[in-house]
């Protein structure tokens, strides 16, 4: 269908009246002005369309046809001839004492939801980085209800002097609930507490970190507490490497290089190795006594995280936690503590499947934020960014 006015179209802007359009240095300029409106006055409540003056207010906009754009408003300054206040006319597409358009201010958040640094938006967008950075602070993210599924973790963020900041996450419904600054006791209880229906959360699954715990049986007395089944699982793992890699100083020259690729063979579950595999793990452990007993205790771990139910994990527990204290293996013992006191956490992992795969995947992309912006040192806007680049 043809167009009689295609002003609107091209610009995107309603209202407007373009003067001329001119090209000056790779950037596009548009002279224009808004159509003549009647106004109401914001002192006395008159309407007049009466002018007193004109000026020339340059504006950023959103790049046309390839090419940064500023706009040239000529904008109208009313004068109201009840009360004689002076005031400049409705700009639908300006916000009052801004320079760049709302479209550009909606352009540059989009663009926060890339994993990009502050820096590279500014550039391509032809404004400051001061000017990119306040479009962060003006998006608010205020959580009001707990979910019934509540995941709570930690991550490097050093971010406002403080190293650690919690992330708390829906994982059912795969969202980001809110950034804390620190993880500290004192300000989970502080936080917490705002909030009247926690008895509403059902599941709070975390590490193995105390005061999360410790937090959770006093605010959420209603919710069960779910270790993550990747968090015990790596510290076997980690117990298991630190073995052979003390056994492995121990060997000659000769013999290290002979087992330069043993951790991956050492590490793979023995029902998934080949014929092959199979050999030159019967050769390592033959090699070394305290690997062999660390090998047969990650076995034996294999065992138990195939259960079902939490009813027969408790039993594979009981048999594992014998095997790693039995064996005189200092790494493992202190792993076999660890469980013994969360032994209730763990074994609730087999009962119910929510777990912090979801919150881990979002503290690798927190983690690729933070390298691209090379560091946030304000907590404030790191959490808004955070906020912003999760929920969308």
């Amino acid at each position: 269908m043809p167009y009689s006015d295609y002003t609107e179209e091209l610009t995107g802007l309603k209202d407007v009246v373009v003067s001329f359009v001119e090209r000056k240095d790779s950037i596009l300029h548009i002279h224009l002005m808004m159509e003549q409106r009647i106004h109401t006055c914001p002192r006395c409540g008159e309407r007049t369309s009466k002018v007193h003056d004109y000026r020339e207010q340059r504006i950023k906009d959103i790049s046309s046809f390839g090419q940064f754009t500023v706009l040239h408003l000529k904008k109208r300054r009313h004068a109201c001839p009840a009360c004689g206040k002076r005031f400049y006319e409705n700009v639908d597409f300006l916000p009052r004492y801004h320079r760049i358009t709302n479209r550009l201010y909606t352009y540059i958040l989009n663009e926060f939801t890339e994993t990009r640094s502050m820096k590279s938006i500014a550039r391509s967008n032809n404004v400051s980085q001061t000017t990119a950075a306040r479009a962060v602070d003006y998006v608010s993210y205020t959580p009001s209800e707990l979910p019934e599924v509540l995941s709570i973790d930690e991550f490097r963020g050093n971010s406002g002097g403080v190293k650690f900041q919690c992330i708390l996450t829906d994982p059912v419904n795969r969202k980001v609930f809110d950034i804390l600054p620190t993880r500290s006791q004192e300000y989970l209880y502080w936080y917490f507490s705002k909030f009247k229906e926690r008895r509403n959360v059902k599941f709070v699954v975390m590490d193995m970190y105390k005061s999360y715990k410790l937090m959770a049986k006093v605010l959420f007395p209603n919710a069960t507490v779910i270790v993550d089944r990747y968090h015990f699982t790596r510290m076997v793992t980690w117990a298991f490497e630190r073995v052979r890699i003390e056994e492995q100083k121990k060997f000659s020259d000769h013999r290290r290089k002979a087992f330069k690729n043993s951790r991956s063979i050492l590490l793979k579950h023995s029902d998934s190795l080949t014929l092959d595999e199979i050999r030159q793990v019967e050769v390592m452990l033959s090699a070394s006594e305290k690997l062999r007993h660390a090998y047969i205790i990650k076995e034996n771990f294999e065992i138990f995280m195939k259960c079902k139910d939490s009813q027969s994990a408790r039993k594979q527990l009981g048999y594992w936690n014998m095997y790693a204290m039995n064996y005189d293996l200092p790494e493992f013992e202190n792993v076999a503590k660890t469980f013994s006191r969360w032994s209730k956490e763990i074994l609730n992992s087999f009962d119910y499947p929510y777990t912090n795969g979801y919150t881990e995947g979002c503290n690798n992309k927190i983690k690729v934020l933070k390298r691209v912006a090379y560091g946030m040192p304000n907590f404030d806007r790191f959490r808004s960014r955070i906020m912003h680049a999760m929920a969308h």
